[in-house]
């Protein structure tokens, strides 16, 4: 399977948004996603495209010199073929490429798959953020990773 990491477009919006909805019990609204690509400076918006189709999406905010991961989301047809490891990868290669030295996320508790994802780039868990999500009042983790300058493929 070839697909392709890019730049997210206007034209992506509804395929990124339909991911979404599938991905989280709390999607963002559509709103937000034009607002990442139109209107907010720090935003870094990435797809992994097949043959025109999006199969997964990524938003970062590059603030000074970190990436904060904001969404990360494969299409269910998609996951467990590492497509969300690479948009991750490439996501922190661009940003180490701007000035970033760490990056930071929260994922849900009970995420064990993405928190094990994390954990193999060498992200750490740093604390919590209690009742963070809405719809269940589940804790958010709190993960840093320190050091962009020894990423696999870097």
């Amino acid at each position: 399977m070839k697909y392709v990491i890019r730049r997210m477009t206007l034209d992506d919006l509804e395929q990124v948004i339909a991911i979404d909805q599938v991905s989280f019990s709390l999607p963002w609204p559509a709103r937000s996603f034009r607002f990442e690509l139109t209107d907010n400076p720090a935003s870094r918006c990435w797809v992994a495209d097949l043959d025109g189709k999006v199969i997964a999406m990524l938003v970062g905010w590059l603030i000074v010199d970190e990436l904060h991961v904001a969404t990360i989301a494969t299409h269910p047809d998609f996951r467990g073929r590492g497509i969300g490891r690479d948009l991750l990868l490439r996501a922190l290669h661009l940003a180490k490429a701007e000035g970033a030295r760490k990056s930071f996320l929260e994922v849900r508790e009970g995420n064990e798959v993405a928190r094990a994802m994390y954990r193999k780039f060498g992200f750490v868990e740093e604390g919590r953020r209690k009742e963070y999500y809405k719809d269940n009042g589940e804790d958010a983790i709190l993960m840093s990773l320190d050091d962009l300058d020894h990423l696999p493929g870097g």
